[in-house]
């Protein structure tokens, strides 16, 4: 099983490639990814290849309908194979893993203006909608805050 900050990589590692799909930076983060994921061996790095063109595929081929579906989809699916990627190799073959993963999800939010989030952080590209309803209580932690109930408004003016 791996640590949570190796989960928390091959998370971003998933929505790296899912982002750059159909950007200028595939191309190469295509060939990184492949390479990254062939080890060495030119028949799996091909084979990647071949899955990577398939999420880009799938990607374009979504309609406007399913296409968040389909992006959770290949998200979850890379980030699957970036964590079996993690749990095959240990010692200094890791490290260099780690290190090649953190680089290639790194230039890949620098080339999309992404961004990012500390240990036990949440990063949003998009909108946050935080609701409770029928007397419910909904939070998102943003730093320091206090709520309170409001004071009682004055009396009316007229």
């Amino acid at each position: 099983m791996l640590e949570e900050a190796l989960v928390v990589l091959a998370t971003a590692g998933g929505t790296a490639v899912v982002q750059a799909a159909g950007t200028q930076a595939w191309d190469g983060l295509r060939a990184r990814v492949a390479r990254l994921l062939g080890r060495g061996d030119g028949e799996r790095e091909r084979g990647e290849l071949e899955r990577l063109d398939r999420t880009a595929s799938a990607l374009e081929a979504g309609g406007a309908a399913e296409v968040e579906r389909v992006r959770l989809r290949q998200e979850v699916s890379w980030q699957t194979r970036f964590e079996a990627l993690l749990e095959d190799v240990d010692g200094a073959e890791r490290e260099r893993v780690v290190a090649d993963l953190q680089s290639l999800v790194q230039e890949q939010q620098a080339a999309a203006g992404g961004v990012s989030a500390r240990e036990h952080g949440v990063a949003v590209g998009g909108s946050v909608e935080v609701r409770a309803d029928h007397g419910s209580v909904a939070a998102l932690r943003v730093g320091d805050v206090t709520l309170r109930n409001p004071s009682q408004p004055g009396p009316p003016q007229g």
